[in-house]
């Protein structure tokens, strides 16, 4: 039974892959333009309110993100254990399986996530905007979990990490039917705006922090999957030659769950670590039967 339950089936693996490989060569660059365009529509925005300084760009923002914080506050444990899917470790832990089904989507993981850190880091350091808690009076909004208090709320990190990998979920398993790919992308633009609103709901991010994260995940996503797409960066993912790396990766980020869940005991944090535990072994089992 439990050999069953570890042996990978060729047949699924290859149809998985090479569906997402498909989905992943028809995309073009005019998928760029809507992103880029609501990107310098908020800029336009801020302009024409003034929100372009440091100050003004809080203030106009200083009654939706009240507003925002109390609505989702009133549900503290589902609110504070959603945000944390904004965390690499948590979602992509929850997206190991893949590793052994879909290379193809963890090669563009794998790119788009350094695409994002990068500019989530250089986004942050330019523009250098104060959080919530740093500026505002902190008696007057909710705060859940720890209080942020740096000047790096523009974008939200969270929120890139987010629609980055949705962007990659998205794409790589695209329906074919027009009314499924309309049903599709709902899902995945409302998950994803529930999972960045939780980062004004926790009181650690402005409401454009987490828009401009999402749109910058976005296009971080876009990007992974165009450059893993043209470059064999990450080829030797789908090699079982190197799966003793991915075991080892696994297990750290294991040990590192552990901790989390000794320490704040979420349930969101089990889920990644159950992930990972069945991938372990799944990996594990197909590495020894080569």
């Amino acid at each position: 039974m439990l050999n069953n339950f570890f042996k990978v089936n060729l047949e699924t693996k290859n149809r998985i892959n090479t569906n997402v490989i498909a989905n992943y060569s028809k995309l073009k660059l005019s998928l760029f333009f809507l992103p880029l365009f609501l990107l310098i529509t908020i800029v336009v925005f801020l302009y024409t309110q003034n929100g372009l300084s440091r100050e003004g760009y809080v203030g106009i923002q200083k009654d939706l993100f009240y507003f925002i914080n109390s609505k989702l506050s009133q549900f503290p444990q589902i609110i504070y254990n959603l945000t944390q899917m904004g965390d690499a470790l948590i979602f992509m832990s929850l997206l190991t399986l893949f590793v052994l089904y879909a290379p193809k989507l963890w090669e563009s993981l794998l790119s788009a996530s350094i695409v994002s850190a990068l500019l989530s880091n250089i986004l942050k350091s330019l523009f250098l905007i104060p959080r919530p808690a740093a500026i505002f009076d902190n008696k007057t909004f909710i705060i859940l979990g720890k209080k942020l208090v740096g000047h790096s709320s523009l974008p939200s990190g969270h929120s890139i990490t987010v629609f980055t990998v949705l962007t990659i979920l998205l794409f790589a398993f695209m329906p074919k039917k027009i009314n499924n790919k309309i049903i599709w992308y709902v899902i995945i633009i409302a998950a994803g705006l529930l999972l960045v609103l939780t980062r004004v709901g926790v009181g650690a991010h402005h409401p454009l922090d987490t828009i401009s994260g999402g749109l910058i995940g976005y296009i971080s996503g876009l990007l992974g999957i165009f450059i893993s797409r043209k470059y064999k960066i990450w080829h030797w993912v789908n090699n079982k030659k190197y799966y003793p790396i991915f075991i080892v990766l696994f297990l750290i980020c294991c040990i590192v769950l552990i901790n989390k869940i000794i320490n704040e005991n979420l349930f969101v944090f089990y889920l990644s670590l159950i992930s990972l535990i069945i991938s372990i072994f799944k990996i594990s089992y197909v590495y020894i039967k080569k």
